[in-house]
């Protein structure tokens, strides 16, 4: 209780958490990962982050760190534990519209920073479905990818600099604003990706973009997937590289969608197996802005480019978006994934990677190992096909902890011997530990140990988390 009081001490009473208050806290996405935490202490300064570690270090006292809670692997798992929160660490400190950037505090929500840098027509390309309430901290602490990953790429290429608070209490200011600095080793990037275990982030300075003057964005049905590659490719040559979102919803995530939402409408007239959310974005005025008709040339590039692809037979179908209303709908058809493959139990559910070019060879796979585990299981997936992110989801015929356990090691195992990894977007937190001992090179799994040995030496920031026990 000593702890407890201290820590009210540095923040306020209000601001350190017990019981039914803290509840909240431990109710994730994923039901597997529900807990209780034993406080939670919310910091409004980057100073009183630093006397808490300090408090915590001096006491040899675990700290769990968590922002917008909106991940899957179990990363802020805490029972029992302390947890900071960086909820009240939200403020834009600072927009910079010449240089493009934005200086942002960790617990800034993503859809608020969309807001503030759209009022100067930029852009913060990062976007997932869980906008809304993810927060910039934790996006960086997993290196989070979202849609538009083909055109601007993760988050770690979007950051410039970063805020860190160490397990000691110590602050590293590694807040540059330069493009170009080869000053020693590239400290930032050991803790974007580090979901907490190095240093607790909290406040990064970000890229931002021309605000697009102008969308065009279409649902293509393709035979299969290769296809659906060369696709992707004939757009890039066409609109000079403009391609933003790539996004594959085979058939049965479509059906799957339907089910979950009856009064959303099918993507094209006529089911089929292979249906591809693509959009490119343009700013240069000549392509952007509308004629005196009203058309946007852009758009019409795009019809041009599908119908000439549809009359070689390299598509089979293609609706493009007239109106922003009808972009939106194509949009929320994607951003539904997490409601359509997320609660259905049991659940297995992997987040790999794969080069581009072997996607197609992982879907030939993979449904025959999981007919070997359990010929019952159905299945789903939802890619971010431009980047190689799949998102596929297995629905077992049993909860038995040895069959989940199975599918799961045949999935990230087929991933490994095309070529890919376990892990594309969500980090690894507790359920991708095993994974990592399984598959990491045991060198560079070394280096990592010793990395988090130097940083926090006695184990307090996140600990269970990311290594292999």
């Amino acid at each position: 209780m000593s702890l407890i009081e201290d820590l009210r001490t540095i923040v306020g009473e209000e601001h350190v958490l017990t019981g039914a208050d803290a509840k909240r806290f431990g109710e994730g996405w994923v039901s597997k990962y529900h807990f209780t935490p034993g406080a939670v202490v919310r910091p409004g300064s980057t100073e009183e982050v630093s006397r808490i570690l300090a408090l915590a270090d001096a006491n040899d006292t675990a700290i769990v760190p968590v922002s917008g809670n909106t991940g899957l692997t179990g990363a802020t798992h805490a029972e029992g534990g302390i947890m900071l929160s960086v909820e009240r660490l939200n403020r834009i400190r600072e927009i910079r519209p010449d240089a493009r950037i934005a200086i942002v505090e960790a617990g800034t929500i993503l859809s608020n920073i969309h807001d503030a840098v759209e009022e100067h027509e930029l852009v913060f390309p990062l976007t997932f479905g869980a906008r809304g309430s993810a927060m910039i901290g934790g996006a960086l602490s997993t290196n989070a990818g979202g849609s538009n990953v083909v055109r601007y790429g993760s988050t770690r290429g979007l950051c410039l600099g970063l805020e860190v608070v160490l397990a000691d209490g110590r602050v590293m200011d590694l807040m540059s604003e330069l493009h170009k600095d080869n000053s020693g080793y590239d400290l930032k990037d050991l803790f974007i990706g580090g979901e907490g275990t190095l240093g607790i982030i909290t406040a990064a300075v970000l890229r931002l973009f021309p605000k697009p003057r102008a969308y065009a964005t279409a649902m293509v049905a393709t035979a299969d997937l290769p296809a659906a590659l060369t696709l992707l490719n004939q757009l890039q040559i066409a609109t000079g590289g403009l391609v933003e979102a790539f996004e594959h919803m085979p058939r049965n995530y479509v059906e799957r969608h339907l089910k979950k939402f009856p009064d959303a409408r099918a993507p094209f007239a006529e089911m089929y197996d292979h249906n591809i959310m693509v959009e490119v974005a343009a700013t240069a005025p000549r392509v952007a802005d509308a004629a005196e008709d009203g058309s946007v040339p852009l758009v019409d590039q795009l019809e041009e480019t599908l119908a000439a692809l549809m009359e070689d037979g390299l598509i089979l179908d293609a609706v493009v978006a007239q109106s922003e209303g009808q972009r939106a709908e194509m949009w929320k058809r994607r951003e539904d994934a997490a409601e359509v493959s997320l609660n259905e139990y049991p659940l297995v559910s992997c987040d790999i990677s794969l080069p581009l070019n072997r996607i197609s060879d992982f879907f030939d796979q993979i449904r025959q190992r999981l007919s070997a585990n359990d010929p019952e299981a159905t299945d789903n997936s939802v890619s971010h096909l431009g980047d190689g992110n799949l998102h596929y989801s297995v629905f077992p015929s049993s909860d038995d902890r040895e069959l989940l356990r199975a599918i799961t090691e045949s999935i990230e195992s087929l991933a490994i011997e095309l070529g890919g990894s376990f892990s594309a977007e969500h980090g690894i937190g507790l359920s991708k530990k095993s994974a990592m001992a399984r598959f990491k090179n045991p060198v560079a799994v070394d280096i990592m140990r010793a990395v988090k040995s130097a940083l926090d030496p006695k184990n307090i920031l996140n600990p269970g988390k990311v290594l292999p026990d």
